[in-house]
Order: C-alpha cells, then sequence, then structure tokens
C-alpha cells in the first residue's frame, strides 16, 4: 500500500528520531519496562509502528470490504449502522420460574435476545434428584429437568420474536428439542426458530470437563444435530465453536484462536464424514470468544480469526457459499478478570472488554457482572452490566463506523501476528492427526497449562500488575449483597420434578426412550426420537442414561 522510496524516507526518519529524540530521553528517565508484550501472546510491542511494519499488507487480500472475501472488516455490510449487535445478558438461575421471571426483567431493560445458563447437573446429564445433584441444583445456572421446566422458563415470551443463546454442550440435543417443543406447543413454525446451542464437545474435553460420553458418539450428535436443523431450523446456529473457556482455562489469544477453529476444522470433517454437503450445514456454524482487557490485541485477535476461517473454508474445504466462509461470533467479557476485591472495578474492566469486542465486530456479546467473582449476578448488577452495552451502542459511538481501527499500523501488525502464530498453532495440531488427537494426548491441555502458569507466576512477582490484587490494594472490603440459592429452592425443584413424573403417561415415556435407545443402537438420526422423548416428558436424565448405556461415558487418557 506504500511506495518504496516513501517506506525508505519512513525509515530514515525514524532512524534519526530515535538517535536525537529517544535515545537521550530514554538515557535519562528511562522506560516504564525493558521490553513490552501484548498481554497474553508474548507478542513484542514496539515503540512506535509505522507504515513500515504494515509494508506487506496488501488492502484488496487482507483487508477488503465488510462483507466480502476475506471479511476482516466485518461480516455485514453495514454492520451497527444497519443494526446493532444483539446484546444477550447470559441468566438462568435456580428454578425454572425464577429464570423466567429474569428473562422478562431483561426484557424490559432493553435486551435484544436471551441467553440461558444451566445447572451443573443439567450440564451433566443429570436430574435434580440424582445423588450426583446433591448441592448443585439450581447453583451456576437453571435446572431443567423436563419440558415443564422449560414451558415455564419462556412462559409469555413468543420464540418467534426472540433469539435465544443456549450454553449447553454433551446434551445440547435434549435441550434443543425442548425448546423445538415449545416452540411447537406456541404454534411457531421451526423454520422461525432463531438462537444458538453452544454443542462445543471438544473444548470440553480441553477446558471444562462438563461431558458425558467418549468423542466418536459425541461427534456423531453435534452432526446428527447439522443435519436435522439443515432441515428443520434453519435460522438456529447448531454449534457455537467456543474459545471462551480455552481462554478463561488460561490460553493466550493466539492460542484462543488456533484451538478453536481447529475444533472448527474438526466439526467439518466430521460433518463431511458423515455425507454431509459443508455449503448446506457451514452456514449455520457460530463461533464464541472471550474478551480480555487489551483492548488492541483482543480487536486484532477477533479480525484475524475472521480472515482466517474464510481461509480455512475456502482452500481446506471448498466452499462456495460465501455464509460458509463468515466467521459469525458471539462475545462474553471475560469472566476469570473479575477479582473479589474491590469488585466495583470490574465495571470498569467489564466496559474496556465490551469495547473491544464492538470494535472487533462481534454479532452478540453478554457483559459480566461486577458480582460474577462472588457469586450469581443480582438483578442490580445485571442491570448495569446490560446499561454497559447501551451506553455503549448509544453514546461512544463506537459503533457508528465500521472496522474504525483497520489502517492503524498496530493493530493490523497485531492482526498480521496473531494469524501468523494461530497458523502455526493449527500445524502443529495437523501434525498430530488433528484436535481430536492432540486432544486425546493431551498436548492442547498441556499447551494452556504452561501458558497460565507462566500467566499466574507474573501476577504472584507482580510482574503482571491487577488492580486490587497484587498493587492498590484496600484494607477493608464493603458487604455486598450476593444471589444465592437455598436448599428450599433445591427441594423446591425435586418437588417439581417427582410432579411431573406423577402425571406423565408412563407408557408414552417407555416407549419413547425405547425407539431412542433402538436409534442409538443404529445409525439414524437421533434427534426426532430426542423430540419425541421431550414431548412425552422424558427427563434429561432419563434421555441421557439410554445414550450413556449405549454409548460409554468418557474417562480421560482412555483412548480415542
Amino acid at each position: 500500500m506504500f511506495d518504496p522510496e516513501d517506506l525508505e524516507e519512513i525509515r530514515e526518519a525514524k532512524a534519526e528520531w530515535e538517535a536525537e529524540e529517544v535515545e537521550p530521553t530514554v538515557d535519562r528517565f528511562g522506560e516504564r519496562k525493558e521490553q513490552f508484550t501484548t498481554d497474553t501472546g508474548g507478542q513484542e510491542v514496539k515503540r512506535l509502528y509505522t507504515p513500515d511494519d504494515v509494508s506487506d499488507v496488501d488492502y484488496g487480500e487482507d483487508l477488503g470490504f465488510p462483507a466480502q472475501e476475506p471479511y476482516t472488516r466485518g461480516v455485514y455490510s453495514t454492520m451497527y449502522r444497519g443494526r446493532l449487535w444483539t446484546m444477550r445478558q447470559y441468566a438462568g438461575f435456580g428454578t425454572a420460574s425464577e429464570t423466567n421471571e429474569r428473562f422478562h426483567y431483561l426484557l424490559d431493560e432493553g435486551q435484544t435476545g436471551l441467553s440461558m445458563a444451566f445447572d451443573l447437573p443439567t450440564q451433566m446429564g443429570y436430574d435434580s434428584d440424582s445423588t450426583m445433584a446433591e448441592g448443585e441444583v439450581g447453583k451456576s445456572g437453571v435446572a431443567i429437568d423436563t419440558l415443564d421446566d422449560f414451558e415455564t422458563v419462556f412462559e409469555g415470551i413468543p420464540l418467534d420474536e426472540v433469539s435465544t443463546s443456549m450454553t449447553i454442550n454433551a446434551p445440547a440435543s435434549v435441550l434443543l428439542a425442548m425448546y423445538i417443543a415449545v416452540g411447537d406447543k406456541q404454534g411457531v413454525p421451526r423454520e422461525e426458530l432463531r438462537g444458538t446451542i453452544q454443542n462445543d464437545i471438544l473444548k470440553e474435553y480441553v477446558a471444562r470437563n462438563t461431558y458425558i460420553y467418549p468423542p466418536e458418539p459425541s461427534m456423531r450428535i453435534v452432526t446428527d444435530i447439522f443435519e436435522f436443523c439443515a432441515e428443520e431450523t434453519p435460522k438456529f446456529n447448531t454449534i457455537s465453536i467456543s474459545g471462551y473457556h480455552i481462554r478463561e482455562a488460561g490460553s493466550t489469544a493466539a492460542q484462543e484462536v488456533a484451538f478453536t477453529l481447529g475444533d472448527g476444522i474438526e466439526y467439518v470433517e466430521a460433518a463431511l464424514d458423515a455425507g454431509l454437503d459443508v455449503d448446506e450445514f457451514a452456514p449455520q456454524l457460530s463461533f464464541f470468544f472471550a474478551s480480555y482487557n487489551n483492548i488492541l490485541e483482543e480487536v486484532a485477535k477477533f479480525r484475524a480469526a475472521r480472515r482466517m476461517w474464510a481461509k480455512i473454508m475456502e482452500e481446506r474445504f471448498g466452499a462456495e457459499n460465501p455464509k460458509s466462509k463468515q466467521l459469525k461470533f458471539h462475545t462474553q467479557t471475560a469472566g476469570s478478570t473479575l477479582t473479589a476485591q474491590q469488585i466495583e472495578n470490574n465495571i470498569v474492566r467489564v466496559g474496556y472488554q465490551a469495547l473491544a469486542a464492538v470494535l472487533g465486530g462481534t454479532q452478540s456479546l453478554h457483559t459480566n457482572g461486577k458480582d460474577e467473582a462472588l457469586a450469581l449476578p443480582t438483578e442490580e448488577s445485571v442491570r448495569t452490566a446490560l446499561r454497559t452495552q447501551q451506553i455503549l451502542a448509544h453514546e461512544s459511538g463506537a459503533a457508528d463506523t465500521i472496522d474504525p481501527l483497520a489502517g492503524s499500523y498496530y493493530v493490523e501488525s497485531l492482526t498480521d501476528g496473531i494469524e501468523e502464530r494461530a497458523f502455526e498453532i493449527l500445524q502443529e495440531v495437523d501434525d498430530r492427526g488433528g484436535m481430536t488427537r492432540a486432544i486425546d494426548e493431551q498436548w492442547v491441555q498441556r499447551q494452556i497449562q504452561d501458558t497460565a502458569f507462566e500467566r499466574q507466576r507474573e501476577i504472584e512477582n507482580e510482574e503482571r500488575i491487577i488492580v486490587g490484587v497484587n498493587r492498590y490494594e484496600v484494607d477493608e472490603e464493603p458487604e455486598v449483597d450476593i444471589q444465592e440459592v437455598t436448599e428450599e429452592d433445591q427441594q423446591a425443584q425435586v418437588d417439581r420434578l417427582n410432579g411431573v413424573r406423577e402425571d406423565r403417561d408412563d407408557g408414552a415415556v417407555e416407549a419413547a426412550l425405547a425407539a431412542l435407545e433402538d436409534a442409538a443402537r443404529g445409525t439414524e438420526n437421533l434427534m426426532p426420537y430426542i423430540v419425541d422423548a421431550v414431548k412425552a416428558y422424558a427427563t434429561v436424565g432419563e434421555i441421557c442414561d439410554v445414550l450413556r448405556a449405549e454409548f460409554g461415558e468418557y474417562r480421560p487418557g482412555a483412548a480415542v
């Protein structure tokens, strides 16, 4: 983009500036550090960036225009000038009725999409009265046992008017089936249902550990969902390939991109192996990233990820449909950066992280509550988190032009650097036989653990400053209200479950579960049978137990 003679003049002028201006100043006053690096990637941050640092950038090949390849600048032609990102606050706690109340509150406060959190038993495919669920019912999200719970969660919320994101993985097929069943009962055509299920089982083996089945049958369920939804719910995103939890486990920005896109590659290959056409299912793929405190590194990360996915889908898989190459993503601000000390500081952290996500072109955004380092967020902190997005949207000006940091010598250099490092990591993954094998060999986990260890060492040695934790502490912390789920709440959920079991048609349940068992033994798509089972009010645990009996349960280190 720059004339070679102009670049040479810039190099000479910079050398002169360093000799005459910088070196005397540094000799006299020094600088804060011997070396500056990006927040997590360790990429060197130079004192000053000039056109010389982006001399290899080709505007058409590397940047282009929004909605055109390589999508570096965004996947839609007008981006936020046409429609703001979806403000999708993560919510769900205790009982279905409490979650319904919170959903209505958020919608009344201006939220534009729902995001559903499930408690740990639901995420692991256990019912609330299971011994494995003791002490965890309703604590990390809403407890869902049967379709009756889902009907209560969405009471008074027309599914043809909202989109819903569900953070669920191993039992994703069951919760998706419940959502479809609620839509059927409301009379909403399935092709009008909008939303996303996370359904990203590979990252569970890496970072979160809420898996049930071994990888092979788990991937079968994932591809069954791809196939079913392409036909039945074409507006519903069938997977949210998650880098968020990889980053929260300790990865660098480049690792987050590489391992997330590596998982995406694995899902595409599994779907192709199952006989699906790439341009039939790929437009329904979506991604989920974290946004951390280093604003410019995060913006570069999002831009690099879009460009990389377009290249991967075209060059590796021969995708022709433009929508197959567009990386659409949801962002959540970084929960692991929130501190229990001086929790008001978390509002500031979340604001900066949200700004990075918007400058990077996210399609939807969740902003964390200030108190989430202590417990589930209170109504007050959820409102403040939502207001953070609304102020960003309507008062900051950040949404008024597309990709406003494009052309920044620093941001373009960072974008190139993250892309280069992420592709290097992906090559290592390929050399090891792909993500599934690299995960099974614990290689991916070790890379993340090493990074997390180094980060913690830096904090303990005060090489990395965390305000309120290892610098600028206060002697006493003020008392704060926290959201709690009581033993009475948990017992109420168990009583509700027992009531559903007493009222349902046991014969219909048994028949539906038997049909699912037969399908699991064969090769049929499991989704129609799971939908039938949830409509008969079979429980999450009963459905997952049928699949456990057929597929087995995953044990870390077992052969894939």
